[in-house]
């Protein structure tokens, strides 16, 4: 979509991140939140964090981590088009093809 075109409903690009920032910013505000992961690809490069909540119970730690990675794998299988499955093999090998997390797209590794 070039700059001059408005979809049917009116919102710009600029309107839909606009929004998706204000959702992202009520979600934080809840107290009821026990995890959060955040990742920014910008020109390349990414920059990502993760916090949850500790009780002291190992177990439900991990499940939480989980059950936040089951979550970040739906919504990028969602945004490609694409089975969670197949989203979750490929992260699943990227994860072994690595010593650290990439902080850059260049620093992939090759297919």
């Amino acid at each position: 979509m070039s700059d001059d075109e408005v979809p049917e409903d009116g919102a710009t690009p600029d309107d839909s991140f606009a929004a998706e920032i204000d959702r992202a910013r009520d979600l934080l505000d809840g107290e009821e939140i026990e995890a959060v992961h955040v990742g920014v690809v910008r020109d390349g490069e990414i920059d990502t964090t993760f916090a949850q909540r500790n009780d002291g119970d190992a177990e439900n730690d991990g499940l939480r981590a989980l059950a936040l990675l089951a979550a970040h794998v739906r919504l990028v299988a969602s945004e490609a088009g694409v089975d969670a499955s197949t989203v979750a093999g490929d992260a699943a090998t990227l994860a072994g093809q690595v010593e650290q997390i990439p902080a850059n797209t260049d620093d992939l590794p090759e297919e």
